[in-house]
Order: C-alpha cells, then structure tokens, then sequence
C-alpha cells in the first residue's frame, strides 16, 4: 500500500494473484467454492483502535491527527491515528516530540475501561461467527470459520460480514486477512490496513511472500535481521530459497526450522480459542524522579487496587505477586513472591508488594517507574482457600467487590482508598 493511499485511509480489497493484486469481483463465488476454498483462517485488525474510539467519543476531532498518551514530561505516545502517523508521530515516541511533529494534534490520555468495553462487544461479534475466536489483544483476533460456511458462505463473505457489522453497530473500521494459515491471513490484514479486505489463496502465498522483507516474518528481530543480510538473505523469497540444514546451523534448530517453514508459507498453528492471562499488572512511569518511601508505598497501593481489580473483573487469581523497580538509569529490579492461596484481593497484593519494596534495598533510591504484577493466574473457581484454625476472613475481598460495583456505576474515581484519597486532598 502506498503511502499517499494510508494518508488517504483508501480501502484495499482485493486478492492476491501471481500476477499481481486483483479486485474482488461482484461475481466472486460467495460459497467459498473459489479461491477462497481453503482459506479459513481470518485475522482481523481493528484501524487504529484507541485512537478512534476517541474520535467517536469526540466528534470534533473528524478529520484531525489524534494522540493517544499522557501529557508529561516522560510521557510517551500510545497510540495514533492515520493522520497523526502521516506526520512521523508512533507509539513509544516522546510526547513531546510527537507534538513538534504535530502540534494541531487532539490529545487524550489512554482510558482503559473505555477501549475493553468497545473490544467486548467487537469479540462478541466474532463470537457470534465462530466459537473459534483467538483474541490476541483489544484489537486484533485471529478466527477459524471453518464451521460457519454453510451457514454464511465463504471466508470472503464471512469477512465482509464482519467488517459491515463492526462498521454498523461499533462505528470503527477494521481491517482482515483472509487465508490458510494465520501467518499469511496476520501479513494479509496489515498489507491491506486500513479498513481493507485481502484474500491470500494458496495457489498465491509464495507469489505473495516473496518479495517481503525478512523483518516480515515473526521472530526476526534486528538481530536476526542483521545474522540474515550477512548471509545475503533479505527477502522472504531469499530465505524460502536458502538450504534449511544451513539455516539451521547458523540460528539454532528450533529458529531454522520455523523461518523456512514460515518463508515458504508454512504454518500448522491452530486458531486456540481465548484462554486466560497467565499475569496481570500495571505499572506508573513518575513524572519525575521519586525517592519518598511514602509516595512509593502509596503509589504501590494504587497499583495493587488496580490488579485485583482486574483480576475480579477477568474472573480470575493468581498466586505469585511480583514488583518492578526502575531506577532514573533504566536499571531494573524485579522482585517476587509466591503466596500459599491466589489471590484477587488488592490488599492483600499490595501487603506482599510493600515487603517485597522494603526487602528490594531501594527504600529511598530515586524511582523512575514502579509496577505491580500477579503471576500464575487461573479461574477464580479453581480456587480453594483453605483457613487456617483460628484465621479470621478479613473481609477486605466483599470491601473490594462492592467498590468495584460502585466504579462501574459512577466511574473509576468515584470511590477510592482512603489512604489515597487524604493524600489526594492534600495534593490539591
């Protein structure tokens, strides 16, 4: 795609031929009996997810570069819009240098809750295809539609199905692969983004891959990409071409083999339903150096609060309480400790998150970042508490529900510990 057409956001629907790519003709066989036949893994990719649910949440903002970020002196952007990227601004820039760049930019700070709720009801339209459905983050899901052809037709018209009903009832627009495998269908979506439709049939994958770049494939980093240009290899033609036992030998077998498999299109990875997050966690970059106990301590409460909220709201526990530590210099300092029962409880994290910052020796270091994590994550009805003789329920877990009831009726700040909301108060 060219640059002009992704300033432009024109749609990319077509099929990849050898001779090139071809429209979607209105006489495309709509039982999948085309070349569609054994195309049945779908990828679909939401266009610049956060960034537009801001704009329907924004009207104003039709037509203008968004940003999605904080605002501070560290803070970097998480996301962008078409029109913000066209400038040279990406996720992971300094914000500042993303508002040089762009200074007629509409900027929002990233609302969570905002962007699952929108994802929620994106997957249950994926869910009401196929149970098939592999979530790979807020905005992107591989699907198997294998089981839904007779009754809705062909991948092709599956995937244009879809991208109707998330245009109709969600006002976005997302972009989809469609083909045999879900590396190809993955390749697929992105060469088509944004709002596109690309079917790679088999008889075309290598037509299609060859000219690629080796940085293509997943798992070629820049390390790899640079062991790769010294053996002159720097398409994905190059590398389909090259002897796989030589391959093998300069990146390991494991490496070797799945990079020639993948360069001449082979992938045997099923579509795995949603499974559960093995962690949980979040972490606050400071606006500046913090070397207070205190501030950290508070700041490890709030992170706590969050991931047992999380956890409550994903069904789910862990037993394994980690903390990060990030000193001005980038070193980090991670710390961990596994407790006898999961847990869902924010309090009883943050307990295990203070010990584990007074065990770290960086009381009173300056801090750039602090995180909270939770490890070892498994349903919530897996797990089995026992109490110990004379142990007394300390009712925080029935507390922490009722807050959460509470923040999804009123909002994330409407009600909070009261340890952070005296310091709020005196931070006024």
């Amino acid at each position: 795609m060219s640059r002009r057409q992704l300033e432009r956001g024109t749609a990319l629907r077509g099929m990849v031929s050898p001779e090139g790519i071809v429209p979607l003709g209105a006489d495309f066989p709509p039982d999948g009996s085309g070349p569609d036949a054994d195309c049945d893994i779908l990828h679909l990719d939401m266009d610049a997810f956060f960034a537009s649910v801001e704009q329907l949440r924004h009207p104003e903002t039709r037509g203008r570069p968004v940003v999605i970020g904080g605002t501070g002196p560290r803070s970097v952007v998480a996301a962008a819009n078409y029109a913000a990227r066209a400038k040279g601004v990406h996720s992971a820039m300094p914000m500042a240098q993303a508002l040089r760049l762009c200074p007629d930019a509409a900027v929002f700070p990233p609302d969570g809750p905002a962007y699952r709720r929108v994802s929620e009801s994106v997957m249950e339209i994926l869910r009401s295809v196929t149970p098939l459905v592999q979530p790979l983050s807020l905005d992107e899901a591989f699907l198997d539609v294998s089981g839904a052809r007779r009754r809705l037709g062909g991948p092709v018209r599956i995937a244009a199905r879809i991208r109707e009903r998330v245009r109709q009832e969600q006002g976005l627009t997302c972009s989809v692969g469609v083909a045999a495998t879900r590396f190809t269908a993955k390749l697929g979506s992105t060469h088509c983004k944004p709002d596109g439709l690309l079917l790679v049939p088999t008889a075309s994958v290598r037509a299609f891959l060859d000219p690629l770049p080796v940085g293509a494939l997943p798992g070629v980093g820049d390390k790899t990409e640079r062991v790769l240009a010294r053996m002159g290899l720097r398409t994905v033609g190059a590398l389909a071409r090259y002897d796989a036992d030589l391959l093998r030998l300069e990146l390991g077998d494991k490496a070797g083999t799945r990079l020639s498999e993948l360069a001449r299109g082979i992938d045997e990875s099923p579509v795995e339903p949603e499974s559960a997050d093995k962690s949980i966690g979040t972490e606050e970059t400071f606006d500046e150096d913090v070397s207070d106990p205190e501030t950290v301590r508070r700041e490890l409460l709030r992170l706590s609060e969050k991931v047992g909220h999380r956890l409550r709201a994903s069904g789910q526990a862990g037993r394994t309480v980690s903390v990060k530590l990030r000193r001005g210099d980038f070193s980090t300092v991670t710390r961990s400790r596994t407790l006898p029962d999961a847990t869902d409880v924010g309090r009883e994290i943050n307990a295990v998150a203070r010990e584990l910052y007074a065990a770290s020796g960086l009381v009173g270091v300056p801090l750039r970042l602090v995180g909270v994590r939770v490890e070892g994550v498994l349903p919530a009805d897996r797990v089995h508490r026992q109490m110990a003789l004379g142990e007394e329920d300390s009712g925080w877990r029935d507390v922490e529900r009722v807050m959460d009831r509470v923040r999804e009726r009123f909002g994330p700040g409407a009600i909070q510990s009261a340890v952070l909301a005296k310091r709020d108060e005196r931070d006024v």
